[in-house]
């Protein structure tokens, strides 16, 4: 079976690729295992080809953004920034990776005793299409760096993408298989998972992602999930409404509201609604919508026919049950998957907008009492990876950032991946965490180690 990618702009038919066979896939783990065994023994040489791979990525950032946005339809500016992004963690990784590899010392009843972190193999990463490159080099810098090799699955949406990767790694040196691209669908998953390596790593939706931790578990390999989320935005009654209307365009429409992290649900304080709004719509109305390739775009269509026609599903059900279309609320264009920059108010918790992650450039909105109920509806969601607060009282965003159930809060500002802090959430929004050191230490083996003098049969008892 082949797999055609397509212009989301112009819906054209890109390139056409022929799936791996099940032989090609056993070569590719075997080649990565027979590099982990030499990759995992040096850490100076590792954090070494991390900054080149880094500079080989800013030489080449033109081409490879302008793929991306071919591929899946997210403006050039954007696909820039997210290849600068991928040049930036390698070289976080690459300066801070050996510190955090660096054994800990327990005192112990032994001589002494440490803690060391030794890679684990052969990574299986399966990606999405929205962060083509970030998704797969956020995860890739710290398991590379700890030691791993990679078999990276990447979307078939977006495969030109995860070839290029490849290609990369391959400019920059990389031992041969350390890092590898699978050209090939979903019907590869499996598969993949069921080969000869150590863990997975998985990003997509909650359904696919169980399957994924279910097939991996029953084989005790260990997995990592980022299952997408329904991010609460909450404009508290002391808010700066500027910022926060700013804010709130930049955290939905970011890659056409088409992001994980992306503000998904937007819940302002009675007193301050009129202005906010007012102020939200008319930044909206400026977006300019169009050619993704043009400097002037700020939302491109979105990745597909289903996304589009999904998104178009979700407006309907909230008109039909009593949203108010502010703006938007339409397709746009005959060719293409573009739909208008759409904000709505009067959204009750019924809604598919309400309790569904809305994927695509549409701001539902709540107005509510006080800042209780907004973080009792922000809870109310399946899912936990971010949240948004704007106040400018310290003490409530602390408070407030306590009860909000996600693995990211950020006060005043949109949500945002970066390599220090660690990635990910709770809930449907699956487990574990990419990114800083505790990113890092997901593919590890946290090894203990004591040397005795003497032999000891019992632990002290105080």
């Amino acid at each position: 079976m082949s797999i055609k990618t397509i212009n989301p702009a112009t819906e054209v038919v890109i390139s056409e690729y022929q799936n791996i066979t099940e032989a090609d896939l056993k070569n590719k783990i075997t080649k990565a295992r027979g590099a982990f065994s030499k990759w995992k023994v040096d850490s100076k040489n590792r954090a070494m080809f991390l900054h080149l791979l880094s500079e080989e990525l800013r030489k080449n950032k033109e081409s490879l953004a302008k793929v991306a946005t071919q591929e899946m339809g997210k403006p050039l500016k954007e696909s820039l920034a997210e290849v600068e992004k991928c040049a930036w963690v390698m070289e976080f990784y690459g300066d801070n990776g050996e510190t955090f590899l660096n054994p800990e010392v327990v005192n112990t009843d032994a001589r002494k005793s440490f803690v060391a972190f030794e890679p684990i193999g052969v990574i299986a990463s399966i990606m999405p299409w929205n962060f083509p490159y970030w998704q797969a080099l956020r995860f890739a810098a710290p398991s590379l760096m700890a030691g791993n090799t990679i078999a990276l699955k990447p979307a078939s949406v977006t495969m030109q993408c995860g070839i290029e990767i490849e290609k990369m790694f391959t400019k920059t040196g990389f031992p041969e298989g350390v890092f590898q691209t699978l050209v090939s669908d979903s019907s590869m998953a499996e598969k993949l998972i069921d080969s000869d390596i150590n863990a997975v790593t998985f990003t997509g939706s909650n359904i696919v992602g169980a399957k994924v931790a279910q097939r991996a578990t029953s084989q005790i390999k260990k997995c990592v999930l980022e299952l997408g989320g329904s991010d609460p935005f909450i404009v508290c009654s002391d808010a700066d409404i500027e910022k926060a209307s700013t804010g709130a365009v930049k955290g939905r429409f970011i890659n056409c509201g088409q992001s994980c992290i992306a503000s998904k649900r937007f819940f302002v304080m009675k007193n301050l609604a009129k202005e906010f709004i007012e102020q939200f719509v008319q930044k909206v109305e400026k977006l300019n919508v169009g050619d993704p390739m043009s400097d002037s775009t700020d939302i491109g269509p979105l990745v597909n026919a289903d996304g589009l026609h999904r998104i178009d599903e979700m407006v309907k059900d909230a008109v039909s049950k009593g949203a108010r279309v502010l703006t938007g609320g339409k397709r746009l264009k005959d060719k293409g998957y573009f739909y208008a920059p759409t904000v709505l108010d009067n959204v009750t918790p019924d809604m598919m907008v309400a309790h569904e992650e809305v994927f695509g450039p549409v701001a539902p909105v709540t107005v509510v009492e006080d800042e209780n109920e907004a973080v009792r509806l922000a809870n109310s969601s399946q899912y936990g990876l971010g949240a948004s607060i704007w106040t400018k009282n310290l003490e409530k965003a602390e408070k407030l950032s306590r009860l909000i159930e996600s693995g990211i809060v950020s006060v005043n500002n949109v949500v945002i991946s970066d390599p220090r802090i660690p990635f990910g959430g709770v809930k449907q929004s699956g487990f574990g965490r990419e990114l800083s050191r505790y990113g890092m230490l997901e593919f590890v083996n946290v090894k203990s180690v004591r040397y005795y003098d003497q032999l000891v049969l019992h632990h002290r008892v105080e």
